[in-house]
């Protein structure tokens, strides 16, 4: 776990973390072995993330207090990293009622506004100056990136965009680019972004994404996929569990982030539940690479699994199938589970969420002729 100094702040007065294109870390690498450890020192971002989120572990603002979790890499070609978080499963809020993707939001319903203020770790502006590639003025926008009270991993925090403005739990291009973002602009390859749809596990109908540090490799980082327009940036998985990724490194973050609201708009409007997975990774490719490729992570890796959507459905006893399972990390609610369960056990529960091999085919042409036709 980095070690990283405590930071105290008037609540009131949010620290404002401003960022341009020229702090974005582009000579990431994966380091041998499962674990990935930083390439190089941390960055102002992982310093501000890191530090406060320590400094309000340490305040007890959380839930419980989250030390080394207990981890094990489950035997078989897939590497699912198990992490054991039995007071994740017990002590976390419990989620509100779902009933439908397009779900408005709801002030009577818990969300962001009413937090306690001092879990606000900082306030992300871009510095944007002039114009943008379509030569429209640059406006400055608010994410606010709080803590996680319940966290899953180290620096689990949550990012708000504007949360005054009540958004629903329905990803916006803003959102999706300051997600992009966030993974550019931090030097540890073990930095992840993801967001759960409506009918895909999310638990508060406030437009959020969750963002933590996970110490290592995942499968999605360096799989093998097919191009579907790759002049967007989209592909898809060749291995399991299908679905659809999305690459970008620095210089096409705009466009890349455009394409993916596209198709998450489709999906919105077509009530298909779904769950979104950034991560740095190795550029696509649909065949083995060699080392000195699969070690790279100058980019980012936009993974999006369609997905059977769960409205007040049973959860299951060993873990829910969210943005993390599907990447291969897998925070397990009880030991006896955490022990026991196999490779084989995980792809059964994840293979019962997945669309169907048809339903996702039929998707897959969809799409294409969408972001063609755009």
């Amino acid at each position: 776990m980095p070690l990283c100094l405590a930071v105290r702040q008037d609540p009131s007065m949010p620290l404002q973390f401003v960022y341009s294109k020229e702090d974005f870390v582009k000579g990431v690498r994966r380091s041998s072995g499962n674990s990935l450890g930083m390439a190089s020192p941390p960055t102002k971002f992982d310093r501000t993330i890191q530090a406060g989120w320590t400094d309000r572990m340490n305040r007890g603002l959380f839930r419980y207090h989250l030390g080394d979790l207990q981890t094990r890499i489950l035997p078989g070609l897939c590497g699912y990293v198990a992490q054991l978080n039995v007071q994740r499963g017990i002590e976390r809020r419990k989620p509100q009622e779902i009933l439908s993707i397009q779900q408005e939001f709801s002030a009577k319903q818990f969300n962001f506004n009413k937090i306690n203020p001092e879990e606000i770790i900082c306030e992300m502006v871009k510095d944007t100056e002039g114009v943008n590639e379509k030569g429209q003025l640059h406006q400055q926008c608010r994410m606010v990136v709080l803590v996680n009270v319940s966290p899953l991993e180290f620096g689990h925090c949550l990012f708000v965009p504007d949360p005054s403005r009540c958004f629903p739990q329905v990803l916006t291009r803003f959102a999706i680019q300051a997600g992009i973002e966030s993974v550019l602009l931090s030097a540890d390859a073990g930095f992840r972004v993801g967001f759960n749809s409506l009918g895909a596990f999310a638990s508060v109908n406030h437009l959020h994404l969750h963002g933590y540090y996970l110490d290592h490799e995942l499968k999605v980082e360096s799989m093998a996929v097919k191009p579907l327009i790759p002049a967007e940036g989209f592909y898809c998985l060749l291995d399991f569990p299908g679905g659809f990724l999305f690459y970008t490194e620095s210089e096409w973050v705009e466009k890349v982030a455009r394409a993916i609201c596209k198709v998450t708009d489709f999906l919105v409007e077509c009530n298909i539940a779904h769950n979104l997975f950034l991560t740095r990774g190795c550029p696509p490719c649909d065949h083995m690479q060699k080392e000195e490729d699969r070690c790279s992570r100058k980019g980012v890796r936009i993974v999006l699994w369609p997905r059977v959507s769960c409205f007040g459905a049973k959860e299951e006893s060993a873990f829910n199938v969210a943005l993390c399972e599907l990447a291969g990390h897998l925070p397990f609610k009880n030991k006896k589970d955490y022990e026991l369960t196999t490779e084989k056990d995980v792809i059964d529960i994840i293979q019962r969420y997945l669309l169907p091999d048809a339903q996702f085919h039929t998707l897959e042409q969809q799409l294409i002729s969408h972001l063609m036709d755009l």
